[in-house]
């Protein structure tokens, strides 16, 4: 299009605001001036611009991901099970953009990356807190990673009040349990600062929920969208475990992890295993 026919469809749409001395723009409301000026590479080199956005982009749709299963266990615990998988679905998209982030992260090859990588000291994504919040809320605890955010007492704070409490699956589990499904009273007041740990009871109510589709038809609906999050979370963990055995091999983490060793081990654990379990039994 030239620019005399840009000029001329601007000057038709009379209603465009112009004048913002006094009013609030696009900028402002998200401060971009802010957002866009925190990516500070600290070797100057070209493709550390990648690895900073590619890490605050994912930092964010984290955010948003947590945000939403804050907001699930609260429609959950009301017993309000369609405002839920709205929210829920919505967890399930943000995830496939954190997982084709990879995809881009992929295009740093390894003779860049060791370019800049000195640079990062001990800097790591395993000590990302928000990565951690969402392990919590989903119901996997561990209690020696609390340890590494000791340094800021406020986030240790947040981190350790989500580790004592109900996450997700703990919510679904009594959301069976107020159906008038037999759950082990052990599981329904369990401490919820351990791991969750397969309970038969638990999965005789998926069970039975799943052979009568229409009676449970929330309930069913609830298990197959905990199952999307759970196959998109370990689908994250995959991308992220083979984007760093292409960039960086099976070297140590920055962080003292073992690197691939250790993001190869947690693509075992499951954080919803009863509704695995009764694909087999069904």
């Amino acid at each position: 299009m030239s620019k005399h026919s840009s000029d001329d469809t601007f000057r038709t749409e009379q209603d465009i605001h112009t004048d913002f001395k006094e009013k609030t723009t696009y900028g402002d409301y998200l401060q971009l001036d802010k957002l866009l000026d925190s990516q500070k590479r600290l070797s100057g080199h070209h493709d550390e611009m990648l690895f900073i956005i590619i890490h605050q982009v994912s930092e964010l749709w984290l955010k948003l991901i947590i945000h939403e299963i804050k907001g699930v266990i609260s429609a959950i615990k009301r017993s309000e099970l369609q405002a839920s998988f709205k929210m829920l679905a919505r967890v399930s998209r943000t995830q496939t953009q954190i997982i084709q982030a990879w995809d881009v992260l992929s295009t740093l090859t390894p003779a860049e990356y060791m370019e800049f990588r000195s640079s990062l000291g001990n800097a790591s994504g395993f000590q990302s807190y928000q990565y951690r919040l969402v392990e919590f809320v989903l119901g996997y605890k561990t209690p020696h990673i609390l340890k590494i955010y000791e340094k800021d007492p406020g986030l240790h704070a947040i981190l350790k009040d989500a580790y004592h409490s109900p996450g997700l699956y703990d919510v679904s589990i009594q959301a069976l349990a107020q159906a008038g499904l037999a759950i082990d009273e052990a599981v329904v007041k369990r401490d919820y600062s351990e791991t969750y740990a397969p309970n038969e009871s638990v999965e005789k109510a998926w069970l039975k929920v799943y052979q009568d589709v229409d009676r449970y038809w929330d309930l069913y609906q609830l298990g197959e969208k905990l199952v999307d999050i759970e196959d998109w979370f370990q689908q994250w963990r995959f991308r992220h475990m083979k984007t760093v055995e292409r960039i960086i091999g099976h070297k140590k983490g920055t962080g003292g992890s073992s690197g691939v060793g250790y993001l190869k081990k947690v693509l075992d654990h499951t954080f919803f295993p009863e509704l695995w379990s009764i694909r087999t039994r069904l």
